[in-house]
């Protein structure tokens, strides 16, 4: 059964989503960020995609005491980014309480020195970020372009035993009007194992079940639980039903 994973994103101790990554065009909701882990792990849910948006643009990680509160006070795994681009961040993150680690600008910049990371920490732990618009890979919290083909990026990794992708079709993010279906799965038919953490346009549970048909190996689900058009009390039987 695909994984549900709430996504928790922050700025300034804010939760906040962005529409395409845009940091113009931010929606603020309210609620303590702790208290609204909790209430994802009352509910059954393990993981918990945080995203510290301060990380990804100053381009080092930055709230390091969020992390280790919510690792402290929660019973999620926490699958943290934004901003992680040195072996000083990647450690200190685990240190705060990281379960896993997920890096973009850095697979872009360094490749050699994320293909490291797969190896020095191992494939459960290294997830690449691969986001892009209309299949080139976007960079610095999505605000730069490249000409880097995503199918051509993932390879790269995958060739160096990359286990986990999260990948984000930026151009559907935050619209709700449902997920890059035909992008994940040409990933699956190209590269056999690979595991999807799906991100970007969930917009109500049949996308989670099309996402789950699929083969997807999670889903990130974020504006669609704050705008309520997802609520957990319906993740809570779609786990019922499916396990």
């Amino acid at each position: 059964m695909i994984e549900l994973i709430p996504s928790l994103a922050v700025l300034d101790n804010q939760i906040i989503r962005l529409t395409q990554g845009d940091y113009e065009r931010p929606t603020f909701y309210d609620g303590s960020p702790v208290d609204i882990a909790q209430r994802f792990s009352d509910h059954g849910l393990e993981r918990l995609h945080l995203v510290d948006l301060e990380g990804a643009k100053n381009g080092k990680l930055v709230n390091y005491n969020l992390l280790e509160t919510l690792a402290g006070h929660t019973d999620l795994k926490i699958n943290v980014t934004g901003g992680v681009t040195t072996d000083g961040d990647i450690s200190k993150a685990y240190e705060y309480g990281a379960s896993e680690v997920t890096a973009a600008s850095i697979a872009v910049q360094q490749p050699e020195l994320f293909a490291s990371w797969i190896i020095s920490y191992g494939r459960e732990k290294v997830i690449l970020g691969a986001d892009s618009r209309k299949l080139k890979v976007a960079t610095h919290a999505w605000q730069q372009s490249t000409d880097i083909d995503i199918f051509d990026h993932i390879e790269y990794f995958y060739n160096h035993g990359l286990k986990y992708v999260k990948i984000t079709d930026i151009d559907k993010d935050g619209l709700l009007e449902g997920p890059s279906f035909s992008l994940f799965e040409q990933v699956l038919e190209r590269f056999p194992g690979i595991q999807i953490l799906a991100s970007g346009g969930v917009q109500n549970l049949d996308d989670v079940k099309k996402l789950n048909d699929l083969g997807v190996y999670g889903v990130i689900i974020g504006k669609a639980l704050f705008e309520q058009k997802i609520s957990l009390e319906e993740l809570d039987d779609f786990v019922a039903k499916t396990s």
